[in-house]
């Protein structure tokens, strides 16, 4: 396996309580949660909001610290790795936003972006370079020189997604990264990182509320609720024999398509 955690919890600063003795409450949002993705395979995660699904997708990238637990990648334990110890593996592993409006500077342009995400570790950039990136990912070379409100949020996705495939890592993990664009839009950036995702072999985290995206891409499927993993398995099996009563209510929560309107006249 490339990214595997055993049994790892974390807590988080209980916002909503004030101090008492010097010492702030805790949330344990991730409880005893266990997950391996192997190279080239996608696993999703899914659950209802607050269900520590995004937590997870950043613990296993230690953008957040394990309170308890062990996390290896690529065999190695990285969980409690210091920043500069990190540094080095933070190319192989990278984030897909939610929202990339808002994780795209708007006072850069795009080029200026994947430039800087670049050069952080040392790679070489010219506008050539650049400018195959986008082509990758379906976007013209002209789009180096606009700024991100400049772009659909189909257009910005496909912007992140270039971002992360830049430094050519071997994990990632999607958060939500087709939530809010229309069906098309959809459609087309699943496919495309279907197919990135076969060209570099990557190992993928993909993170969503939807289930019907989840049986359209993943291998695997693991079903979060309240911090805890609730049910695990293959992605056909699931939807078809799910085991928990809670799984089942999920999945016979996704929408059915519209008939075909021939159908109706027959």
């Amino acid at each position: 396996m490339l990214i595997e955690a055993r049994n790892i919890s974390l807590d988080v600063p209980d916002m909503g309580h004030q101090v008492l003795i010097g010492k702030r409450r805790t949330l344990r949002i991730l409880k005893n949660v266990s997950i391996a993705i192997a190279r080239g395979e996608t696993v999703g995660i899914v659950g209802e909001s607050g269900s520590g699904k995004t937590s997870l997708g950043r613990t296993l990238l230690r953008l957040y610290q394990p309170s308890e637990g062990q996390l290896l990648f690529d065999g190695a334990d990285i969980t409690n790795l210091d920043q500069r110890a990190m540094k080095p593996l933070r190319r192989r592993m990278q984030m897909i936003f939610q929202d990339p409006q808002s994780s795209l500077n708007p006072r850069r342009t795009i080029g200026s972006i994947l430039a800087g995400a670049m050069a952080l570790h040392g790679d070489e950039t010219n506008e050539t370079i650049l400018a195959a990136l986008l082509d990758r990912v379906g976007l013209p070379a002209s789009a180096l020189r606009r700024y991100p409100h400049q772009l659909s949020g189909g257009q910005r996705q496909r912007v992140g997604i270039a971002r992360a495939i830049s430094l050519k890592p071997e994990f990632v993990v999607a958060d939500e990264i087709v939530s809010g664009l229309d069906v098309s839009t959809q459609a087309q950036v699943l496919d495309l990182l279907k197919g990135l995702r076969q060209e570099f072999g990557l190992a993928l985290a993909f993170i969503s509320h939807d289930l019907s995206v989840i049986r359209h891409i993943c291998d695997r499927i693991v079903i979060m609720r309240g911090g805890e993993i609730v049910e695990a398995g293959g992605t056909a099996e699931t939807f078809r024999a799910p085991k928990t009563e809670f799984a089942r209510m999920l999945i016979a929560a996704i929408p059915l398509p519209a008939p075909d309107p021939h159908w109706l006249d027959e």
